[in-house]
């Protein structure tokens, strides 16, 4: 299938590695022109060589901090000036610390707010009249699959990452009149660095092997297995893309169907 992302211009906050990096290279194999964002030149460097590889697409680099308001207007500039325009935004950012409710104090709450939600809002202002302009866009926010089932240990993403449903919900009814698509994807455990951070951390409060509570997290996951960042990826361009042309404000698990709401 054609996605229709062949010229499209998009942005990947945060796509140095993890799933941001996954997004990007989905995005390129199908013809976008991407530009990739990090805080680390090399990172940065390296991601850039690993598309070029896969893809044969050159990526414009951005380094950039996507918790400060100047790094986002730069990035902007950057990407409008390279490209001369934007069609595609991917939110991103690396997840809150694990921790209960008694672990943080106002200024990592605050934090994690910069982090996780303030980072989409300027992101999302800068890119809006860009594409409402144009009367075409992509906006996709990676969340997590705490906005729909909260997870214990993870009370900072519990709570500010179910803020950014707000935001994209109250957002998507705004921007649909000129085209302008928002979704969220809510992904459960897929293999990245992230996730071997949360499994080591479970591992030490629970006291068991990391083998353990691996196996422990593949039990309550009905395919058995992990999220791969190459499926992930995949599902985000579908939802960056031309065939993507009627679901907006939709807040998409990507789970192997470990969710046990209804909703």
């Amino acid at each position: 299938m054609d996605l229709g992302l062949k010229g499209k211009i998009a942005l990947v906050a945060a796509s140095t590695k993890g799933l941001g990096k996954a997004v990007a290279l989905s995005l390129a194999a199908e013809g976008a022109e991407v530009a990739v964002n990090g805080r680390h030149r090399q990172n940065l460097h390296d991601v850039a060589e690993e598309i070029r590889s896969s893809t044969g697409k050159s990526p414009l680099q951005i380094q950039a901090d996507v918790t400060k308001s100047e790094d986002v207007e730069r990035m902007f500039d950057e990407v409008t000036k390279h490209f001369g325009g934007l069609h595609i935004l991917v939110t991103n950012a690396g997840g809150p610390p694990a921790g209960e409710f008694g672990d943080f104090n106002d200024e990592q709450w605050m934090n994690a707010i910069e982090l996780t939600l303030m980072s989409s809002v300027r992101l999302l202002r800068k890119a809006a009249p860009i594409m409402q302009l144009q009367r075409w866009g992509r906006i996709v926010n990676i969340v997590s699959l705490t906005v729909k089932q909260p997870a214990d240990n993870l009370l900072l993403s519990n709570t500010v990452r179910a803020s950014v449903i707000g935001l994209a919900k109250s957002v998507s009814r705004n921007l649909a009149r000129d085209n302008v698509l928002v979704n969220n994807v809510a992904p459960y455990y897929v293999s990245t660095k992230r996730i071997d951070y949360l499994i080591e951390q479970t591992a030490s409060r629970l006291g068991i092997t990391t083998d353990s509570a691996l196996q422990n997290i593949v039990k309550e996951i009905p395919l058995g297995r992990l999220g791969t960042p190459e499926e992930f990826g995949n599902l985000v361009a579908f939802l960056c893309s031309e065939k993507n042309s009627y679901m907006t404000g939709s807040t998409l698990q990507f789970d192997g169907g470990a969710f046990r709401g209804m909703f």
